[in-house]
């Protein structure tokens, strides 16, 4: 029961001591949230290349089932901008076919994640990896929006930056000024509207104080009726197209869909631990989005992952259980039934100044700025590609080569820590006190002494290799309690060690050996080969083990 209780959604956990007054919170806060999705899903959908209530159908199916199965009290899910420029390269080059594809095996990824319990491991991705693509992903967004919110009169936007920037140069002539004034109002009121409400969202008054002034005015400004035909109705179940060859092409799109879900939503899900002072399922909350995810997909949706800014929604305005959030979806859904043939009057100049905001609110290009004054040039150089890769090529490959290159950063960082450092004997006539965190010590006349730092791995054990003995020893003691972790080619520069010393005649004998290292030799037989008396527990021990081997 314990291995399932790392999985078990916190939904059924909390279920047991339920009330009345919570559901009153519960339900004022779910649809105080489903008011701030309801722009951002549709603003979403459209700028990652699909229809509007393609949004909306992601962030009821899969907020519901994130909700429902999630490991955290407090989880919203939906559509985020996150996914924006990835899901605008697979919609460009595959279609809605190659989304659904890659969603549903992004779901089921992130379930295999959840029951391997690699909830642990999300922490162990850099954040100079997380800040850099976080910022490309704003820049993506932002860059996306221009057409729109500059009233552009041009085809369909080219997905790579480069050619986008340039197919705006090319068309900025045929700017539209009602467009561009809608739109700089839309960001007005975003910015100076939450000195004056906090309950309320500045996106929600935006888009609908400037679709009065357009619907009113009877302005030339295009509205997402003018470019979609919006469907109101359930979403429909559907199987996706399956084969073999789609499904080899998804599966990178995939990965970097499930590794971004996690991601987010595991920094979402502690950001809204401290804000409740709780503690959430990691793994549960990935099987609860991958889930969510599969579920997305199989309605028409696009992939969803926990939303920041809405979870933190839902906790200031009482929410504390998932039933909130499922509140939250049942509440886009009535008003994905009964409200959406209205949505054709939002102006798109307001929709890109939403998500202008958006990619701005995400940016944290503070946090950028500040890496870069501050970071070491290592760290620097993988925030910096990272940001490059994410803008000029695509997502999937600043992540793979960000860890790629964080990776071979790390390893030299702690080859670098790694050294040996061999003892200067003591006077065998200074008779003071000495203690086993002492370094000075008496060294027997047939012994040299060396001292191990550091990890011993492949990078560090070509420099292990370098120990040059001395002539007229018969012992040589390697104090390892510095040696926190060892893999097989720190193993094999001590089986190296070894035969050295057994063709000159010397007595291999390790001193203090930590945990890790000692499973690794017991495993391969090495401790067999130096045999147990020459494995001693501390440096006092060694040196008195190598004193019985002197000549007599």
């Amino acid at each position: 029961m314990d291995a399932f209780k790392y999985i078990t959604p916190k939904f059924f956990s909390l279920m047991k001591n339920y009330t009345g007054a919570q559901f009153v919170k519960d339900l004022v806060a779910g649809i105080i949230v489903a008011i701030i999705a309801l722009p951002l899903s549709i603003a979403l959908a459209i700028a990652s290349g699909v229809n509007p209530e393609q949004g909306l159908y992601t962030a009821v199916v899969a907020g519901f089932f994130i909700s429902f199965l999630g490991g955290s009290r407090v989880q919203i899910g939906g559509p985020t901008a996150a996914f924006v420029v990835i899901i605008y390269g697979i919609i460009a080059q595959y279609g809605m076919a190659g989304l659904t594809v890659a969603t549903f095996l992004a779901g089921l990824m992130l379930i295999i994640m959840g029951l391997l319990h690699f909830g642990d491991l999300i922490k162990f991705i850099p954040k100079t990896i997380t800040v850099g693509f976080t910022l490309g992903i704003a820049v993506g967004i932002v860059a996306g929006q221009i057409k729109d919110f500059f009233g552009l009169d041009m085809g369909a936007v080219p997905a790579e930056f480069v050619e986008k920037m340039v197919a705006y140069a090319e068309n900025m002539h045929s700017l539209n000024w009602q467009t561009l004034l809608i739109g700089i109002l839309a960001l007005l009121i975003q910015i100076f509207w939450p000195k004056i409400s906090q309950k309320i969202p500045g996106s929600l008054v935006a888009i609908l104080v400037t679709t009065a002034i357009v619907a009113f005015g009877k302005l030339d400004v295009k509205t997402i009726g003018d470019l979609y035909t919006i469907k109101a109705g359930l979403p429909h179940f559907s199987m996706p197209v399956l084969s073999f060859s789609l499904i080899r092409q998804m599966i990178s799109p995939a990965f970097t869909i499930a590794i971004l879900a996690a991601i987010e939503s595991l920094l979402s899900a502690v950001v809204s631990d401290g804000m409740i002072g709780g503690n959430h399922r990691s793994n549960a909350e990935l099987v609860g989005q991958g889930v969510g995810n599969m579920m997305s997909a199989l309605f028409g949706g696009i992939p969803a992952t926990g939303a920041i800014a809405r979870t933190a929604a839902n906790v200031r305005n009482g929410g504390r259980t998932p039933v909130a959030g499922m509140i939250h979806a049942l509440t886009l859904l009535l008003i994905l039934l009964f409200l959406m043939p209205y949505a054709s009057l939002i102006p798109m100049s307001c929709l890109a100044a939403v998500l202008i905001m958006v990619g701005y609110n995400m940016s944290g290009w503070r946090t950028f700025v500040h890496m870069v004054r501050t970071a070491p040039k290592s760290d620097v150089a993988v925030l910096v590609i990272t940001f490059l890769l994410t803008v000029f090529f695509d997502l999937v490959v600043a992540i793979e080569f960000g860890m790629v290159l964080a990776a071979f950063l790390f390893l030299k960082r702690m080859a670098d820590v790694a050294q040996v450092r061999q003892w200067v004997e003591k006077d065998e006539h200074d008779d003071s006190e000495l203690s086993e965190t002492t370094d000075l010590k008496y060294v027997p006349q047939n012994a040299v002494v060396y001292e191990l730092f550091g990890a011993l791995f492949f990078g560090a054990a070509n420099d292990f290799l370098n120990i040059e003995h001395e002539e007229g020893k018969n012992a040589l003691i390697l104090r390892m309690r510095n040696v926190p972790a060892m893999d097989v080619s720190g193993l094999d520069a001590l089986e190296e060690t070894l035969e050295i010393c057994q063709k000159r005649g010397m007595t291999l004998i390790l001193s203090h050996v930590n945990d890790q290292p000692y499973r690794v030799m017991e495993k391969a037989g090495f401790i067999d080969k130096i045999g147990e008396e020459n494995l001693c527990a501390n440096i006092d021990s060694s040196l008195a083990r190598a004193a019985s081997l002197a000549k007599k």
